[in-house]
């Protein structure tokens, strides 16, 4: 099946808030009591999506096959509990529906992740990654990413311990 990928817009946001709750969903629902998910999920709401996909700061790629979005990569300026380097972004949310997992999306997200970095003048990238999330501690590794910190990931008023890591580019 052909892959296509694409930069969201605006009018992806209804898009947006359904592949951002599912994804998580599927990749993590089974962690937290479904008032915990749904406190969560709230940031994924249509509204949330439009602000963020209209902030020129914050850049989104899609993936879609199938007539479907079946993955995306988020990036944007930092908000993590750590200080960062100077001309910092932050890799927000990096998804693959299980479906799609396998298939090449990942690194074709990647390098549009490092490539949209770079035109934005970013020295380093960081991200936040679930310490129970072996897979995708490893992907990050293959690309450089190492780790700076540990912090407390909120998931409605479960904590869960997330690692920090950070690639120069």
């Amino acid at each position: 099946m052909t892959i296509t990928y694409r930069d969201a817009t605006e009018a992806d946001a209804a898009i947006m808030a359904d592949l951002g709750g599912r994804s998580f969903t599927e990749t993590f629902g089974h962690l937290y009591t479904p008032d915990n998910l749904a406190a969560f999920l709230e940031k994924h709401s249509e509204a949330s999506w439009r602000g963020e996909l209209g902030d020129p700061r914050i850049a989104v790629r899609l993936a879609e096959g199938g007539g479907a979005t079946v993955g995306f990569a988020k990036i944007g300026p930092p908000g993590l509990p750590i200080e960062t380097t100077p001309q910092a972004i932050e890799l927000f949310q990096f998804y693959v529906l299980e479906p799609w997992q396998g298939a090449g999306i990942a690194p074709v997200l990647m390098d549009w992740v490092l490539t949209a970095a770079r035109d934005r003048s970013a020295a380093d990238i960081y991200l936040s990654v679930f310490t129970e999330n072996i897979r995708a501690q490893r992907f990050y590794a293959r690309y450089g990413f190492t780790e700076v910190a540990r912090h407390a990931f909120m998931v409605g008023t479960h904590a869960d311990e997330d690692i920090i890591m950070r690639r120069t580019l």
